[in-house]
Parts: structure tokens; C-alpha cells; sequence
């Protein structure tokens, strides 16, 4: 079992929702995984409803909480803005249990999982790949990168660094009862928090994941605003507390997203969200839409090339371009976002929020919406 017809490298959602997807049409597919599963994975875990919604099978059993609500605060404004809905506007999870039950439901539908093997190498071949890894040689007709932010597979196949990777960090924190309960009630933003960035507070089954992270790329010292940030939450007893610091790829790669037979998905490729930094939901659209391409061209990788670059374009690729577009808006103009907050704040909540639930795009020409709405604004 040394020859698949698709490998993916990395068991997060976009190689396993990937792997799925092949499985299911009866393809025979493998996932590579150099963690032991299940593994813990560095992650605010908040999985917002339109991510939640692609999925074609039941999750709750890994949900640790879900959110209909959720606040929005700024640091030293007066702003602050709160949206409801009737779905879950956020469904937290804890990414090992998420992960190994995508795993899980792939290997249902055929998928084969070897975790604890590492990719070392690869060759293009004249019917494919030639995988070196640390549990042997593995021939594939495609492969698709699923390996995050860091990608070791796409640097293996010759793409050069394009993308915008921000600094993060995030904590498990075990609190007291009473900040637990007064805390664990709503999801929380907080903007400005950091400098060009937010802090977020996730509440969990019995903690709190906390995080910090600048939207821009800078040395900074996220431990000292993450000090800062508890203080403003007023904990006052924390009982444990275990820090993960991380990189988001929040810019697509420039120089496109498949040579050869490999196809780069989720964070490997840099689809998270440049205004929020999510990235789950765009990771499963992602696999989906890679295998898809392929399996509709198997026999045709330029043909794949193309048909994958035309899915990215048809939805995906515009609305980082468009989010990129608010993101700069909202994190390096303060005095004009914060004129558009008070003009049509709740009313761009209220946007933003169907945006995450999936009930409406984002916006076009959003250039030209922001000209309109304020003449004067011609460095856009």
C-alpha cells in the first residue's frame, strides 16, 4: 500500500476535509501526519458557522461550546457592538479532538492515515511523486501541502516565502470559578488591544483560550499586551496557564498555488482571513475545492492547475482581497475607521457577522464603497 493516487501531507481541516472529499468518490488517498493523533494544535479554536456548515457530518461530539452572540470592544473608544443570531455565530472546539474526528469520518469513507511519519523529500516523476519519508518511499499521482503555516512541503517543492505571516499568541488558561462564569458567557474581542491587532477571549468546555496577535508583521512583545489583557479581564486567579506562540499567513502566495503535480491548501497556501485571522473555514473550502480540481482533470495536471486556480478565483481569492482591503482600513487608519464605526458601525458588525454565518458575501468594489462614502479618501 505504497502507491496512492492522492497524499496529502498534514492532518488539520484542510487534508482532512481534502482527504474526505477524495474518499468519498472512491479515490485512494492518504494523509501523512508527523504528529502522533491526536495532537494538540496551537489554535483559537472558534470555528465560525459558515465553516461549521460545509461540514457533511455531525461534529458535536468535539464541540466544547457554542456561541450565538458575541461582543466587539476598542481599546480607549467608546465603540462596542454586539450581535446575536439564532445559529451559532462561533462553535468552539479544541483542535486534536476536531482534527482526529475529520481524521476519523475520512477514514470511514476509505481514507488511509499514517500519523508519526515525516515527509523528508520528494521528486517529480514522469507519472507523478516519489515521497521520501521516515516510514519509507510513497508513490502518488498528486499531493497536496495541508502542513500550516510553516509548510516544509511547499518549500520541498520549490515555492519561495510570499506571504504576510503575523505573530501570535495564545494560552490555555485554567481560571477560578467565578472569573469562569462571568467569563465563559460570550466570545469577546477586543480591537487595539495590541497595536494594528485585537486580543480574543474563547471560552471553553472548563477554560479559557486567550490570545493576542498584531496584524501586521513587527518585533513586539506580545507576553507584556497579553499581561495587560488579563488585567482588563480582571481575572483574579488563575490556576494554570500553558502558552503557544504561533504564526498566522494572513496574504496569499503571490506565486500561485500548484506546480507540478502539488497543490497547496489552507494555511500552507496563506487563506486566513486577513481581518480576523480565522482560518479553518477557508482551510476546508480550500481541500475541497483541490480535489475537486484534480479529480476533474486527473489525467491533466496543467489542466488541474487551471481548473484549481479558477475555483480559488471564483470566490475565495476575492474576498481576501476585499477583507485585505477592510483589514487595512480597520488596523493602520484608526481615525478613519473609527469615523466609519460611528457612521455605520453596527450596521458593518451586522455585515460581517452574515459573513461568518455564510448568508452573504463580502461586498464588491469596496474601493469604490469607501470612495463614495467619503470623498477625501483617495490613497485607497
Amino acid at each position: 500500500m505504497n502507491s496512492f493516487d492522492i497524499v496529502i501531507v498534514g492532518a488539520g481541516p484542510a487534508g482532512a476535509m481534502a482527504a474526505y472529499m477524495a474518499a468519498s468518490r472512491q479515490v485512494k488517498v492518504l494523509i501523512i501526519e508527523k504528529e502522533m493523533l491526536p495532537r494538540y494544535k496551537t489554535c483559537g479554536g472558534g470555528l465560525v458557522f459558515r465553516g461549521r456548515n460545509r461540514l457533511p457530518f455531525d461534529i458535536s461530539p468535539v464541540v466544547e461550546k457554542t456561541f450565538n452572540e458575541l461582543e466587539v470592544f476598542f481599546e480607549d473608544a467608546s465603540h462596542y457592538f454586539l450581535t446575536k443570531r439564532t445559529d451559532p455565530i462561533i462553535t468552539m472546539v479544541m483542535r486534536d479532538g476536531f482534527d482526529a474526528l475529520l481524521v476519523e469520518k475520512a477514514m470511514e469513507k476509505g481514507a488511509h492515515i499514517r500519523d508519526k511519519t515525516q515527509l523528508n523529500g520528494l521528486e517529480e516523476t514522469e507519472n507523478g511523486i516519489l515521497l521520501q519519508t521516515s516510514a519509507g518511499e510513497i508513490r502518488t499521482r498528486y499531493l497536496i501541502a495541508a502542513d500550516g503555516a510553516l509548510s516544509p512541503t511547499a518549500k520541498m517543492a520549490g515555492w519561495k516565502e510570499s506571504r504576510t505571516l503575523i505573530p501570535a499568541l495564545e494560552y490555555e488558561v485554567m481560571v477560578g470559578k467565578t472569573d469562569f462564569e462571568r467569563l465563559s458567557k460570550k466570545v469577546r474581542f477586543d480591537v487595539d488591544a495590541v497595536p494594528h491587532g485585537y486580543a480574543w477571549c474563547f471560552p471553553k468546555g472548563n477554560h479559557l483560550s486567550l490570545g493576542v496577535a498584531s496584524m501586521r508583521k513587527q518585533k513586539i512583545n506580545l507576553k507584556a499586551f497579553y499581561q495587560d489583557y488579563l488585567k482588563k479581564l480582571n481575572i483574579r486567579e488563575i490556576l494554570s496557564s500553558t502558552a503557544h506562540g504561533f504564526q498566522i499567513p494572513i496574504a496569499p502566495r503571490t506565486d500561485g498555488f500548484s506546480k507540478g503535480n502539488v497543490l497547496l491548501v489552507g494555511d500552507a497556501a496563506g487563506f486566513a482571513d486577513p481581518l480576523t485571522a480565522e482560518g479553518i473555514s477557508n482551510a476546508l473550502y480550500s481541500g475541497e475545492l483541490a480535489v475537486n480540481a484534480i479529480l476533474e482533470n486527473f489525467e491533466h495536471n496543467q489542466l488541474t492547475h487551471v481548473a484549481y486556480q479558477n475555483k480559488l478565483e471564483e470566490k475565495l481569492l476575492p474576498e481576501l482581497k476585499t477583507s485585505a482591503i477592510m483589514a487595512w482600513v480597520f488596523y493602520t487608519q484608526p481615525s478613519l475607521r473609527n469615523l466609519l464605526l460611528q457612521k455605520y458601525g453596527q450596521k458593518g458588525c451586522e455585515l460581517l457577522t452574515d459573513i461568518f454565518m455564510g448568508k452573504k458575501a463580502f461586498p464588491e468594489n469596496i474601493k469604490q464603497r469607501l470612495k463614495e462614502k467619503i470623498p477625501l479618501l483617495k490613497f485607497i
